[in-house]
């Protein structure tokens, strides 16, 4: 299975492209589309979207993960954040991909074994599990991360115990 996990966000949206095996997977790519301060956000939703299309045409992905809606205080980051996450979804739409949510506390549960892990810890435990020579950007290695999520939540044992947070 090939996974195009996405980390949504109007600025900074990281995506990362798996495969394989939840217990030795394979990146494919990872990045961080940047988009800067004085782009209008619907032309960056626009590009997004765009870029999103792109790697998906590049690396056929079968499945896109992306993280669920969070808890925020402010209805205008809960909106800007919703419209990030629109554009991904439109995207994997467009190309006819079934979309998985999985919640911030149980990716981070997967990877770390810690629901309440902070970004650095996330970021160290995404280079050590997938063998990576260097730490990525921050929001790449979300988008690892919900990736191994969903290759984790596709095993039918890896996924009970998760459910049940023994890993």
């Amino acid at each position: 299975m090939r996974v195009l996990a996405v980390d949504p966000a109007v600025r900074n949206t990281g995506y990362a492209v798996l495969e394989g095996d939840p217990r030795k997977p394979t990146v494919l790519a990872y990045d961080v589309i940047t988009i800067p301060q004085s782009v209008p956000q619907s032309a960056a939703l626009s590009a997004i979207r765009t870029h999103l299309a792109h790697v998906i045409a590049k690396h056929q992905p079968d499945e896109v993960a992306v993280e669920g809606i969070i808890y925020v205080q402010s209805h205008r980051t809960a909106i800007t954040m919703g419209a990030a996450r629109a554009a991904a979804l439109i995207a994997a739409a467009d190309h006819g991909l079934p979309v998985y949510e999985y919640a911030p506390r149980k990716i981070k549960m997967a990877v770390v074994g810690k629901g309440t892990a902070d970004k650095a810890q996330v970021a160290f435990m995404v280079r050590a599990l997938l063998g990576l020579a260097e730490t990525p950007p921050a929001d790449a290695a979300d988008a690892l991360a919900i990736g191994l999520a969903h290759l984790q939540a596709s095993d039918p044992i890896r996924a009970k115990l998760l459910d049940r947070h023994l890993i």
